[in-house]
C-alpha cells in the first residue's frame, strides 16, 4: 500500500473514501483505515487513533459537510479512540459497538482495548445508520472482540470488516474477550452473505470475499488439526505447540501466536477433545 500514504484521502468507490492512520505496526499492518461513506452527509466507520495528524485529515475529507455518525466496529485503541475528538470536533454520535466494564472482565483489561470508548447508541444485528443515498446495516460478527460488528453497505453490496476479516493476515483471536467458536461462527455468517467486496480494518479491499473467507475457514480448520497431531503425541504446554506450528516466526508475533493457539484450545475443550492439566493440554482420546 506504499502507493496509499497516511492521511490521504483515496477515493475507493463513489461512496467510500479511505483514509490511513499513522500508526503501523506488525499487528496493524500499514495502519488503521478509517471509511468515511456518503456524499452529502457522511458516516465515518473507525476513526481509528486519537492521533492529531489523523484527526485533521479526516477533517479535510469530511470538507464541512454533515457528519450524520461515526460508526465503531470494535473498541480497540487503533479504531475508536478518535471517537472522542471527532464528536467534538463535528457533533456527531458515536455509534456501533456495545461497550464493556473492563474493571469486571478480569483479562480482558488489556491494553488493546479502549477504556473510554462511550457509544451514544449500541448497534445489533440489523440496526441502521441512514443517511442521503446510503445505508449501513450492522452484521454482528463476535470472535475477534465479544462486541465486533462489521457494517454493510446495501447500496453498492460493500461490507466494512473491521478486523473480523482483513486484507493482509488472519486476525487475533485472543481469550477471554476473543473466542474461536464466535469468531467461526461468524466467518460461517459471511459465507452465507453475497457482498460484492470488504473494506477491512486493515490491508487492501478484498475483491473476492467469499473466497477468501472460505480460505480463512480452512486455515483455522486446518491450525485446529496441527494441534490435535502434536497433542496426540503427547501432552504439551503452549509455547511448545507454537514453536512447532508457526516456524520462523518473527519474536513480537509469538505472543499473539500463542492467544491463538489457547483459543483453538478453549474451543476444542468446549467439544470435548481435549483436556487443560496445569500448563499442559492433552487429548481426550
Amino acid at each position: 500500500m506504499a502507493e496509499h500514504p497516511t492521511g490521504i484521502p483515496i477515493q475507493l468507490e463513489p461512496l467510500v473514501i479511505r483514509v490511513l492512520a499513522p500508526n503501523p505496526s506488525p499487528y496493524t499492518y500499514t495502519g488503521t483505515q478509517t471509511h468515511i461513506v456518503g456524499a452529502t452527509d457522511l458516516a465515518v466507520i473507525d476513526p481509528g487513533p486519537d492521533d492529531p495528524a489523523h484527526i485533521d485529515a479526516l477533517l479535510r475529507a469530511i470538507d464541512g459537510r454533515p457528519v450524520k455518525a461515526i460508526v465503531v466496529t470494535h473498541h480497540h485503541r487503533d479504531h475508536s479512540p478518535a471517537t472522542r475528538p471527532l464528536q467534538s470536533l463535528t457533533g456527531a454520535p458515536i455509534v456501533g459497538a456495545a461497550p464493556f466494564d473492563l474493571a469486571d472482565a478480569g483479562a480482558r483489561a488489556d491494553a488493546s482495548f479502549d477504556a473510554a470508548y462511550a457509544p451514544d447508541r449500541v448497534l445489533s444485528e440489523g440496526n441502521t445508520v441512514t443517511g442521503e443515498g446510503w445505508t449501513l446495516e450492522a452484521i454482528a460478527t463476535p470472535g475477534h472482540t465479544s462486541n465486533h460488528l462489521a457494517f454493510a453497505l446495501p447500496e453498492t453490496k460493500a461490507l466494512f470488516s473491521g478486523d473480523h476479516v482483513m486484507g493482509w493476515s488472519t486476525t487475533i483471536v485472543s481469550p477471554p474477550d476473543g473466542n474461536m467458536t464466535a469468531y467461526m461462527a461468524s466467518l460461517e455468517k459471511l459465507m452465507r452473505r453475497d457482498d460484492r467486496i470488504y473494506y477491512p480494518g486493515h490491508g487492501e479491499a478484498i475483491d473476492k470475499p467469499q473466497r477468501l473467507v472460505r480460505g480463512m475457514l480452512g486455515h483455522r480448520k486446518q491450525r485446529e488439526g496441527q494441534i490435535l497431531r502434536l497433542l496426540r503425541e503427547g501432552a504439551r504446554p503452549i509455547p511448545a505447540m507454537v514453536e512447532r506450528m508457526y516456524v520462523g516466526l518473527g519474536p513480537q508475533l509469538v505472543p499473539a501466536a500463542e492467544r491463538s493457539v489457547l483459543a483453538h484450545l478453549y474451543d476444542l475443550q468446549t467439544r470435548g477433545l481435549v483436556i487443560e492439566e496445569g500448563e499442559r493440554w492433552r487429548t481426550t482420546a
